[in-house]
């Protein structure tokens, strides 16, 4: 097949350019994870599809792969939007919710929340990163760069904590376009610290002996701010440079800008190659907000009836850099696709006879046909029709399909699988979340009243074929008609 080129948007150079590895064949990859004080909602988990993508695309055209995705346990304030973000600690504060009354702790809490992460990571079917290492894990290294920045110049320590001076840095603003001169205004009367020798200075470490989550440096008692804590796990894992860095389009600033910042100060070296960020979710045409009713994480539409794969390819239908409306029907859209996939998949399983095999060309032609929408910038749509494309001439093929043919199908659904992760859970658990979120169900019941629908349908007597159906949907069951018979489902709720 030849040597495949992938390419990414990169933010960086404002251009769509080759993903080139400094190791031939060694993809070095970090990209920003959750601050663990709530369920991540499914606008976080977009961001982490993208990056799932580029894992599984990378992997299939040969790259070894070394991915990071770190846990924000502390240090992430609630005024994020600025680079020295103020207010509270997010984690503090979501002790003080109502939720956080069921916490003794905020350890605990943090605990809580990012095993819910890596469960919907899992329900969500994503590959698991190499490394998903905690800030409040590499604390020391964090102080020991603070000091090292502060014996560069960089950084400077007041009464309240170890700042890093911009003005130190003349190409901050090189990725967010958000320069010291357009910086001044805007936060000028935002942050006040008459600490700071200029606003938009951030902390490397806030001294603060009442906070809940503190450690001892040499500065005093206190804790990390958040940008040194991704700056310190990416260079402890991938090392100075790294290949490519991802995260949502709020990442962009002041996060990602102070880590570039940071990290090259640090080095002298260019932080990463390659910058890739996933454009915001909206919800049924509007911004996802509690006071909307449209703000959704993994948990709430598990619990409401969707199914898990279905949620995972509604999140990834759209490009990753453009705004995506994710929509009640996109996900009844996206779960009619996720059955035809496993209707393929149980015709491929049970195939048997004698014959030619006469679909392996096609299947093998549309794989590489998904693997290079995938390798062009990751184009999901055109990836998924031409996966499902597949599936629908595995279905149309039916139980006339010999070993060979079955064999063949097997082998293009796993290909697909393994790029999109939509046609089988990868984990031995996938679907037991699913099973244990939906509602109780009579399968037998169901499957007795679907017997009775088609014989009236087959006596012509359609109105108690029509009333079977719409008896079944009162208790949350769909029903989907195909030339191949008629499936069901529990219904989404959303």
């Amino acid at each position: 097949m030849g040597e495949k080129t992938f390419r990414l948007y990169d933010t960086m150079t404002k251009q769509v350019k080759e993903l080139q590895t400094k190791e031939p064949g060694h993809l070095k990859f970090y990209a920003c994870g959750p601050t663990v004080y709530s369920y991540a909602h499914i606008g976080n988990f977009r961001s982490f599809l993208t990056a799932d993508l580029i894992v599984r695309v990378a992997k299939a055209i040969g790259w070894k792969v070394t991915f990071v995705n770190n846990i924000t346990d502390v240090g992430h304030m609630t005024d994020d939007d600025l680079a020295d973000g103020q207010g509270e600690d997010k984690l503090e504060k979501a002790l003080k919710s109502k939720e956080g009354e069921h916490f003794h702790n905020v350890w605990e809490l943090a605990e809580h929340y990012t095993n819910a992460f890596e469960n919907d990571w899992r329900a969500l079917n994503l590959l698991p990163p190499d490394v998903r290492p905690k800030a409040t894990q590499h604390v020391r290294q964090q102080i020991l760069a603070a000091e090292t920045l502060i014996e560069k110049g960089n950084a400077y320590e007041t009464p309240t904590g170890v700042y890093y001076s911009v003005e130190s840095f003349p190409e901050y603003g090189k990725l967010s376009g958000n320069t010291q001169d357009n910086l001044r205004q805007a936060v000028r009367d935002v942050v006040q610290d008459d600490n700071k020798r200029a606003p938009a200075d951030f902390a490397l470490w806030k001294k603060d002996d009442k906070h809940l989550m503190q450690w001892y440096s040499p500065f005093g008692w206190g804790f990390p701010g958040w940008h040194i804590e991704c700056t310190v796990m990416a260079r402890e894992y991938l090392g100075d440079s790294i290949d490519l860095h991802s995260g949502g389009e709020d990442n962009m600033f002041p996060h990602h800008e102070c880590e570039i910042a940071q990290s090259e100060s640090l080095t002298g070296q260019p932080f990463s190659g390659h910058w890739v960020h996933t454009r915001f979710l909206q919800v049924n045409g509007e911004k996802m907000s509690k006071s909307a009713g449209n703000f959704y994480t993994v948990r709430d539409l598990i619990a409401k009836g969707a199914d898990p794969l279905a949620v995972r390819y509604g999140l990834i239908a759209g490009i990753y850099g453009k705004p995506l409306n994710f929509t009640d029907q996109g996900v009844r859209d996206a779960q009619a696709n996720i059955e035809r996939y496993r209707k393929a998949d149980q015709i491929a399983k049970s195939s048997s006879g004698d014959g030619p095999d006469t679909l392996g060309p096609m299947l093998d032609d549309l794989y590489n046909q998904t693997l290079e929408a995938l390798c062009n910038d990751l184009n999901t749509p055109v990836a998924l029709a031409k996966a499902l494309e597949g599936a629908r001439t595995i279905i149309k093929e039916g139980d006339s399909i010999t070993r060979a043919t079955g064999d063949s199908a097997k082998r293009f659904l796993d290909g697909v699988n393994s790029l999109l992760g939509i046609v089988y859970s990868e984990y031995d658990d996938g679907f037991t979340a699913i099973q244990a979120s939906a509602p109780n169900v009579d399968a037998s019941l169901i499957e007795a009243k679907i017997v009775e629908r088609a014989e009236a349908k087959a006596s012509k007597d359609f109105a108690r074929a029509d009333a079977i159906r719409k008896e079944l949907e009162e208790l949350g069951i769909e029903l989907r008609d195909s030339p191949t018979g008629t499936e069901w489902v529990v219904k989404s709720s959303l």
